[in-house]
């Protein structure tokens, strides 16, 4: 098969339902991916670095999922008043996600990371958080949107001259945005590629990397309606199977 055609593996970090004792997975991250040409599959959740090394051998790329909030701990946050402010925490994931974003650029995978998912590869490479917007940097932008999910809660400004600029245009993106974490300090290596109107930080990229982006809203539940959305999947998997 040329390697135009070929059907990238796009490892997929798995959702955690500690009520149900489960590992799931939105239908949204697995339809996008599919859509776009991929075959998602979804990874095993694992602190154990050799297993995260095997599971990177037979992907082409890695998709970190939104989720739970990521503890403070994780980034030397030790302001107990601050960490308060966060909602239910997902310390395993916490744990594999330290190991899987460096070994993904290690080995430059293609990554792509979606709500919690900007904010892991942030922690993981040096970045900050804001434990709680509304607490911590209040504004009128409405970050923590409520159902339909497919339906733009806020727009965003496409910064010019960044990747995601080329992708879907630059200027005012209509987005979805259920959060109340947000990047703060941006991990060295990382750059911009959009923000709320507010300041916050909604979309980065790795410039050193093949492919290594990541948005703070959620593409999966607009693919289906969204044109951008499905841009940034193709984008995606095409450079899992580059």
């Amino acid at each position: 098969m040329p390697k135009t055609d070929r059907m990238p593996v796009i490892g997929v970090v798995p959702l955690v339902d500690y009520g149900r004792e489960s590992l799931w997975m939105l239908p949204g991250y697995f339809d996008a991916v599919a859509e776009a040409g991929g075959v998602p599959v979804m990874l095993p959740l694992t602190a154990d670095a050799a297993s995260v090394e095997r599971a990177l051998d037979v992907v082409d790329a890695v998709l970190v999922t939104g989720g739970q909030d990521v503890d403070p701990a994780r980034y030397g946050c030790e302001d107990r008043a601050a960490a308060a402010l966060c909602g239910e925490l997902c310390r395993e994931r916490d744990a594999m996600e330290e190991l899987l974003v460096p070994a993904a650029l290690g080995r430059d995978l293609p990554l792509l990371g979606i709500c919690r998912g900007i904010q892991a590869l942030n922690t993981a490479l040096g970045g900050t958080l804001w434990q709680d917007l509304p607490k911590q940097h209040p504004s009128a932008v409405e970050h923590h949107g409520q159902p339909p999910y497919d339906q733009p809660t806020h727009p965003v400004e496409v910064l010019p001259e960044t990747p995601l600029a080329a992708c879907v245009g630059a200027g005012e993106l209509a987005v979805n945005s259920y959060h109340h974490q947000a990047l703060r300090d941006v991990a060295p290596g990382l750059e911009v590629m959009a923000r709320a109107a507010d300041g916050v930080v909604e979309a980065v990229w790795r410039p050193e990397s093949r492919f290594c982006w990541a948005v703070q809203w959620h593409p999966e539940f607009m693919h289906a309606v969204d044109e951008p959305s499905r841009k940034i999947f193709s984008a995606f998997v095409a450079a899992a199977r580059a």
